[in-house]
């Protein structure tokens, strides 16, 4: 874990071990029960909004929900001291972003051909693949509905360009698919965009709406795009080093699908034989079947995972610093204790491997 600042207030991921990290994200987390409850109920609330007939769909994802770390950025990006006198307009734009995310999770795993989300069946499972692409729609249109309905038009151009900018990541590593034409930079764009776009404008949602200084807004909207970078590079790693029935989702989707992360990169970086690049390529490209068991012993003897890792902890020294100005107004200490559970969860994949 980065260095921690030794003028930063609560910031203990320096020398915590993985438990007190761990106990230290659930205390920012209990600050957070009473936005989170408001959060649930409001979402709970625009189910009425859907079609009858398609309204036990939406509620199906709405219970898939997971962590929330989305709308936890939008609290604690805009915390001013009390959860309890949150304003509504932090809730609705919690829910905005929230939607957005299960609306791309839908889309997701209809493209990796995924079983689970959340210890439970996905949405493509549960109803079909073609039904499932016009949930997503539907979801991603709700969210807009609600951007478009606060007083200023900012929210919802930052939604919109943010949800833009989310589909066009997908479609590029879409694109990308079952080829080897994709460099670490094109690796890094993709999931700048897909996956960090979505924590940047949570972050920087919060701060707005709260009515903090500009310029925390924006070191706080960089702040979450560093996160959402390290979180996805987590995620990638996790979809070979994790364990499926503790993560609550299908791993092993990358490989097979012929999706090149930041693991497979590193990867065939260090395979020294041509014959081991061969083969490798070969499972990218589909034309053999994929051996996730050998390609994950490889990344164990080669220093893949240590790579992998070592990236996820320069994003998040990343994130540190652009926050180390602002460190004496109310969210940066929570927003800094918050990456504890990237370390947390990185240290627990190290242990499973």
């Amino acid at each position: 874990m980065p260095a921690a600042s030794n003028n930063t207030p609560g910031n203990t991921a320096n020398d915590a071990s993985p438990r007190s990290v761990a106990q230290d994200f659930a205390t920012v987390f209990a600050l957070l029960k009473p936005q989170m409850t408001r959060l649930d109920a409001f979402l709970r609330e625009q189910m009425t909004g859907f079609e009858p007939e398609i309204r036990p769909m939406a509620e199906y994802c709405i219970d898939t929900s997971g962590k929330r770390i989305r709308p936890a950025l939008v609290f604690l990006g805009g915390w001013t001291g009390d959860a309890e006198d949150a304003p509504q307009e932090l809730i609705r734009a919690a829910a905005v972003v929230e939607l957005v995310h299960l609306a791309t999770l839908v889309h997701d795993d209809i493209m990796d051909g995924a079983e689970l989300r959340r210890n439970r069946r996905t949405a493509a499972r549960e109803y079909g693949a073609e039904a499932a692409v016009l949930l997503g729609d539907a979801l991603l249109a709700h969210a807009v509905h609600i951007a478009a309905q606060f007083p200023t038009t900012e929210v919802c151009a930052e939604v919109s360009n943010a949800t833009r900018r989310v589909c066009a990541g997908e479609i590029i590593q879409t694109m990308r698919r079952g080829t080897l034409e994709i460099t670490l930079e094109d690796y890094q764009r993709i999931i700048d965009l897909k996956t960090a776009e979505l924590f940047r404008v949570s972050c920087y949602l919060g701060g707005r709406l709260a009515g903090h200084p500009l310029p925390y807004c924006l070191a706080a909207a960089e702040f979450g795009r560093r996160l959402g970078v390290a979180y996805q590079i987590y995620d990638d790693l996790a979809d070979f080093f994790g364990d499926e029935k503790r993560i609550g989702k299908t791993l092993g989707t990358d490989l097979a699908s012929g999706k090149i992360t930041l693991p497979l990169i590193e990867l065939f970086k260090r395979l020294s034989s041509d014959a081991d690049r061969a083969a490798l390529t070969d499972e990218i490209l589909k034309r053999a079947a994929p051996r996730p068991d050998l390609r994950i012993q490889q990344m164990n003897t080669l220093g893949v995972f240590e790579a992998v890792s070592d990236a996820i902890h320069a994003e998040l020294r990343a994130a540190e610093a652009v926050l180390a100005p602002h460190a004496t107004l109310p969210p940066a200490p929570l927003l800094l204790r918050l990456r504890g559970v990237l370390h947390d969860q990185v240290m627990t994949l190290k242990k499973d491997s």
